[in-house]
């Protein structure tokens, strides 16, 4: 990796007296949920991380990626970082996608010219760069977006041309054209950096659909074949679904379960992006083996992402593996902690609310005590009440405890329970997908 010149050695710090020199920003007060000093902390470690990289940055660059939208000045900071890494090159720090992602889809100032400078530089800045650009609707990246498209490497062009579609300056046909050429390493990657991020994106345009099912048909994975499917739902495209529910009905009797959750999983993901009621909850009961198969992980993973999709829909067939989950005590995994949240929550398991209390004032395992209080905070009753505002105050003790801690995953839940408070969120939930996977897992998609 290059490291760039020694006039890059102190990264930060000279950024940070550059833009001292430069015009005032406007006030961010207002804007700010972080409190200063751990703002400072996150800075302190994202130019610790510049200097000499860190051995865990996967898990930095989450806790970072998640409190970004917290604080415009942490984002300027970050921001800061990002150009330095673009200066030397550094396409696959984590920290480099962190940046590049955050800014992005924070719809933050700095991401128009850190993208230009990313997609102008070697494979057009990588599948961070082209999936940031799909967030972004500054006109400045179109004629460089146009230029990749054109690229002879397919995965590049198809990157481009996809990020072009999303953005609503292409009709999909160079996208449909170019999708018989991806060979399956890019493909498997595509699903990670380039469409996993699309599934939380608002509806894209009709014109993915084509491409989608060229992918769709040459992918072996179920997960990946989800991904791929959602998006295309997302987009009006309901060819997906009515092939999930052909299979659940005719399909080889193996795999009818799985194709069954896949079909429900679509119909969900339809009513979610058209405002329609939600479809029940599936009767399917899942086994840990059907779970993985249908995560957009490898399934030696063993992600359990699809379980708690399915918890969150309240399906009464989750009850038996939840209980199979945090049946030992005291908590001490992500997946006993989780199960926990939606026993305490949803069946009224006062048991394991007090589990979590216990596994947030002192697990055996550190990384964990953040992410034990941010479940106990979600694990309020909604109907909210007496109860409800104990569980949450219990919660808010612990995570200004937690701002101190050496882990900065726990930092960063802490850093999300405060700004609930702060902000008013109401019974708005805390340990969703999104920031689990980041702050605990260090996935960055």
């Amino acid at each position: 990796m290059a490291w760039g010149s020694a006039a890059e050695g102190a990264p930060l710090a000279k950024a940070k007296e550059r833009a001292s020199q430069s015009p005032a920003r406007p006030s961010l007060a207002r804007a700010e949920l972080l409190d200063k000093p751990t703002r400072i902390r996150f800075e302190e470690e994202i130019d610790g991380a510049l200097k000499r990289r860190p051995a865990n940055e996967a898990k930095l660059s989450g806790a970072v990626r998640a409190v970004a939208p917290l604080s415009p000045a942490l984002r300027a900071s970050l921001g800061e970082a990002t150009a330095v890494l673009i200066r030397r090159g550094a396409r696959q720090r984590e920290l480099y996608a962190c940046g590049l992602r955050a800014l992005a889809e924070a719809q933050d100032r700095q991401a128009a010219s850190l993208l230009c400078q990313a997609l102008s530089g070697d494979e057009a800045g990588g599948p961070a760069a082209l999936s940031a650009a799909c967030f972004s609707k500054e006109k400045e990246l179109s004629p460089l977006l146009a230029k990749i498209a054109a690229s002879r490497q397919s995965h590049l062009a198809f990157g481009a041309e996809l990020a072009r579609v999303v953005r609503g300056e292409s009709n999909g046909a160079l996208l449909a054209q170019l999708a018989p050429m991806i060979k399956e390493s890019h493909r498997i990657s595509m699903c990670v950096e380039l469409f996993v991020p699309l599934v939380r994106a608002m509806p894209l345009a009709k014109h993915v659909g084509p491409a989608l099912s060229v992918l769709r048909g040459a992918e072996r994975h179920l997960g990946r074949w989800l991904v791929l499917a959602e998006v295309a739902v997302k987009a009006g495209d309901l060819t997906p679904l009515e092939e999930a529910r052909a299979r659940s009905e005719a399909g080889p009797p193996s795999s009818r379960s799985a194709w069954a959750l896949v079909a429900w999983a679509l119909a969900e993901t339809n009513a979610d992006a058209r405002g329609t009621p939600a479809p029940p909850p599936p009767a399917t009961r899942p086994t840990l083996e059907l779970i993985a198969r249908l995560s957009d992980r490898p399934s030696a993973d063993r992600d359990t992402t699809f379980l708690f999709r399915m918890a969150r829909s309240g399906a009464a067939s989750t009850r038996p593996m939840l209980e199979a989950l945090a049946r030992g005590l005291p908590l001490a995994e992500e997946t006993s902690l989780r199960a926990a949240l939606y026993l305490g929550r949803d069946r009224a398991r006062v048991d394991l609310c007090a589990a979590l209390a216990e596994a947030a004032a002192g697990c055996r395992r550190e990384e964990l005590r953040g992410m034990a209080a941010a479940a106990l905070w979600d694990a309020s009753p909604p109907s909210g009440g007496d109860e409800a505002a104990r569980l949450r105050l219990r919660a808010r003790g612990i995570a200004d405890d937690l701002l101190g801690s050496r882990v900065l995953g726990n930092v960063a839940w802490a850093a999300l329970i405060r700004a609930a408070g702060k902000g008013g969120a109401g019974h708005a939930a805390l340990v969703t997908e999104i920031p689990f996977r980041w702050i605990q897992w260090g996935w960055l998609e």
